[in-house]
């Protein structure tokens, strides 16, 4: 069954940032998304440095958010000096199954896990 990432409480108090957690915590492991399919999902298809902005607040977060699953539209690690050390992003990763070159996921197409096809309503 998909869940809806949407907390139920009114649009005009929802809270952008947990919304994002939201989302990226259904990320299956050894899959990837990309900061703008999770601002298209929410309806803010402009917002994708603001997921960023959530992404490199997500660490610490309770329960925990995989920040190391979102990258950019073209599968690059552009999050990854945000980690400590930064080479832990991709470590993850690897370790999930998804292979990484030059910062880079391989195989992109195959490993991207799109918000909007996933959890529909």
């Amino acid at each position: 069954m998909k869940k809806n990432p949407t907390p139920t409480i009114p649009e005009k108090h929802r809270d952008f940032f947990s919304d994002v957690y939201d989302v990226v915590r259904q990320i299956p492991k050894g899959r990837v998304t990309s900061y703008g399919a999770i601002a298209a999902f929410l309806g803010t298809r402009s917002s994708s440095r603001m997921v960023g902005w959530a992404m490199n607040a997500a660490h610490g977060r309770i329960p925990p958010v995989p920040a190391h699953r979102v990258v950019n539209r073209k599968g690059l690690l552009t999050g990854r000096m945000h980690f400590s050390p930064p080479e832990q992003m991709e470590q993850l990763l690897a370790a999930e199954g998804v292979e990484i070159k030059e910062h880079t996921v391989q195989h992109f197409d195959k490993h991207f896990w799109d918000p909007a096809k996933e959890l529909q309503l």
